[in-house]
Order: structure tokens, then sequence, then C-alpha cells
């Protein structure tokens, strides 16, 4: 029988039974992530041997980009806070603080433990950066009515590093290519810092801002499909991508901003819910090839060569840097114990990561540099989905219950917290 046939039947299995049973597995200590990277190990030449493909770097990379910009867009229409600083002061921390923090420390260790050159060292790091915004539904903002800073914080953290790594991919990639700094750092810092930052931010709101208004306009003189209707949201994701990498911004950042801009234009709640169903599902559909694919790459020689160093920079990155540069990151702010420790924990890397090191091999990344720094991230993100993937639902429902406990014990507590929730989520 055909192989193509098989796969097709195995993962229409699988997506019956991840569905029928989203009730069960939801009370489980076990993500979706994980059961699609453990079927993904068993459609590989280890397993049945149903997955044959080894694909080249630019189709990886191709296919987690798409992934991450749905994934992006969703997380924009799931800001629910005014644009002022004091509304996103977590968000400000974890990416103006953690994120350096974590690229440099995993860098440090890539120079000095694992022999890397710097710029290979930093490449590592920033590639590892990334939170992602695509395996970690369990702790991120569940729909845009949920005041939780934990979530919201994780939520716009994801949504901002995956593109705010970038300058860093570059730094390592010019380093890696050229020791001497005069001969590109004035050009990363006006093109790759700078400029493509501005355009990202200014091209979001642009683009969103002319696509709602011409849906909007359009509406009052002609009725569209309730089936198509959705795909505006589709079309803001692809045209706001693609026309600011046309003009060398940060088309992840623009996808982000866009998904809020969206989200504040369209003054029908059904709309803004409509598009975030819309933009998740095909998320979650995507979700599910990347991480099968995943799973059928990986190959038992590397990961035993490269295991010791993928243990080290993961188990730091994870159990040591994540946890205390979210401590670090967090001073002065009145969170509890238990939110800053679950700030640290939950740095879930995984197709952001995928999507930086596929970019990096196709621009030059090779060799035995570029095979050790890809299966130290394949490992790294494995690792993540096992251990984020068995501690997301437990340690969420604790969570959930600690802050009901505090509610009870303290009620100027509660009157507190739900009068700064109140105002961070109302409108201008």
């Amino acid at each position: 029988m055909d192989i193509y046939i098989l796969d097709l039947l195995v993962i229409g299995l699988l997506l019956l039974f991840v569905t029928l049973g989203s009730g069960w597995i939801a009370r489980l200590p076990l993500s979706y992530a994980l059961i699609y990277l453990i079927v993904g190990i068993l459609l590989s030449p280890y397993g049945f041997h149903l997955i044959q493909l080894r694909p080249e770097a630019e189709f990886l990379e191709r296919l987690t980009e798409f992934v991450v910009i749905v994934s992006l867009f969703s997380c924009g229409l799931k800001m629910n806070r005014p644009l002022k600083v004091w509304a996103w002061n977590s968000t400000v921390r974890l990416i103006g603080f953690l994120m350096p923090i974590s690229i440099f420390a995993v860098a440090a260790i890539g120079h000095w433990w694992l022999g890397l050159n710097w710029g290979a060292a930093i490449l590592l790091g920033a590639i590892l950066a990334p939170t992602d915004p695509v395996l970690a539904s369990e702790v991120q903002l569940s729909h845009p009515d949920d005041r939780d800073e934990l979530r919201f914080g994780l939520t716009s953290e994801g949504g901002l590093n995956d593109a705010l790594a970038f300058p860093f991919v570059y730094f390592g990639l010019y380093w890696l290519k050229d020791n001497n700094w005069e001969n590109w750092f004035k050009q990363w810092v006006a093109i790759d810092l700078i400029w493509a930052i501005a355009a990202g931010l200014v091209m979001g709101v642009v683009v969103a801002k002319i696509v709602v208004w011409l849906d909007k306009r359009l509406r009052r003189f002609v009725s569209v499909d309730a089936l198509m209707e959705d795909f505006v949201a589709l079309s803001i994701i692809l045209l706001t991508y693609s026309l600011t990498e046309v003009v060398n911004g940060y088309g992840f950042l623009a996808v982000f901003v866009a998904g809020i801009v969206a989200q504040r234009s369209y003054h029908d709640p059904e709309k803004r819910l409509s598009q975030l169903e819309f933009t998740e599902t095909i998320e979650k559909l995507m979700e599910v090839g990347t991480i099968l694919l995943l799973g059928s790459l990986l190959r038992i020689e590397p990961i035993l060569k490269f295991l010791p160093q993928a243990l080290l920079v993961a188990g730091l990155l994870i159990f040591i840097i994540r946890p205390l540069g979210a401590l670090i990151s967090t001073i002065g702010e009145n969170y509890s114990p238990t939110r800053r420790w679950l700030f640290g924990w939950f740095g879930i890397r995984g197709v952001g990561s995928i999507y930086y090191l596929s970019y990096a091999l196709g621009e030059g990344l090779k060799g035995e540099v570029g095979e050790q720094i890809a299966w130290i991230t394949f490992i790294t993100i494995v690792i993540s989905v096992v251990l984020h993937g068995i501690s997301a639902t437990p340690l969420m429902n604790w969570y959930e219950q600690e802050i009901e406990k505090q509610k009870k014990k303290s009620a100027p507590w509660l009157i507190n917290q739900d009068a700064t929730n109140l105002k961070i989520g109302g409108e201008e």
C-alpha cells in the first residue's frame, strides 16, 4: 500500500483521537505537543517508517515561518490592555531583561564550555531565546477577557520575543562570518536593530488599519459570505508579513502588532472572537504537522553524539538561567513568589527556535558547528516539550488554586486586585 495513504490514515486517526479525547487530555499532565511528538517518533524510521521525508532547511524554514506568523497574530488578538507602559510592565521586564539574560547566558555556556566561537555562541543563544507561542496554549490567555497577569505576561512575551530575537540572530551570523566588527556593526545597528524594528511596528499598524477600514467600508455596500468572512484575518496576516519583509522590517513583529490593531479596531466582540477562533484553528492544524515532522527527524547517532552538550545547555537554560533571570527581571514588582516562579518555569522552546535554526542554516551556518547547534536545538526543544508538556496542566491548576486561596484569605487584596484588573482591562 502507498505510504502516503498510510500517513493520511494515521494523521486522521490522530486528529480524531485528540479531538474526541480533548476533554480527558485537558485533565492529564499531557500536552498535545507531547502527543504529536511521540506519534512523530513512531512514524519515523525507528518506528513504522511511514515518514521518510528528510526536509531541507528551506522547507522547514517556510513551514515554521507560516506557523509562527499565524500564532503571533493570534497572540495579538488576545492582547486586552491599553497601550501604556504600566499596563505592559510584565512584558517589558520579560523582553527587556529576561530575553537578553537568556541569550548571553547561553552564549557564555556555548563559548566557554562547548568551545564555540563567540559568533556561533551568540547565534545559539538567539535561536533558543524565543519562548514558543505555538506550543504554550495551556499557559497563555485563553480568551480576550482573561485578565490574569501570568497568562498575559507569557502570551505577550511569546508574541514579542519571536520577533525581537531576530537582531541577535543577525548579530551572531555577522560575527560568525566576519570577526572584524568594523565591517558590519554600524549596519547591524542602523538596519537590523533600529530600522527593522521601527518598520515592523509601523507596518503592523498601517496595514492592519487599511485592511480593517476596507473591510468595514465595503460591508456597507455588499454582503460577505459568512464562510469566507474570517479570511480577512488571514489576509491581514499575509499582507502585513509580506509587505513588512519587502521594506526590510521584522514581519514577525508587524504581525503581532497587526493582531493588536485588528482586535481594537473591530468593535463587534463576535467578530473579534470569530477571528481568534479561526486563527487558532489554523495554528493547531499546523502545529500537528510541525511537531510530527520534528519527531520524525530525530536520529539516534547525532542525539547520542551531542546529548551531553544539549543536556548541559537545556538543563542550565530550563532550571537555572530562565528561573533566575525571571526573578531578577521581576525585582520590585508586587508579584507573588508563585507567579514569579512560574514566569521562570514556563519558558517553553519550540517552533520559533526551529524557524531561527532553519533560517541560520540557510544563511551560511554549516559544517560541524552547524550540526552541533542544530542538534543542541532539537534536543532542547524535545526536552522542553516533554517537561513543560507534563507539568503545564498540574502547575496551572495549582496556580489557579493559589489565586483562589489568596482571594479568600485577604478581602482587601481582592478588592485592590479587582480594581487593578478593571483599570488594566478597560478601554481608553
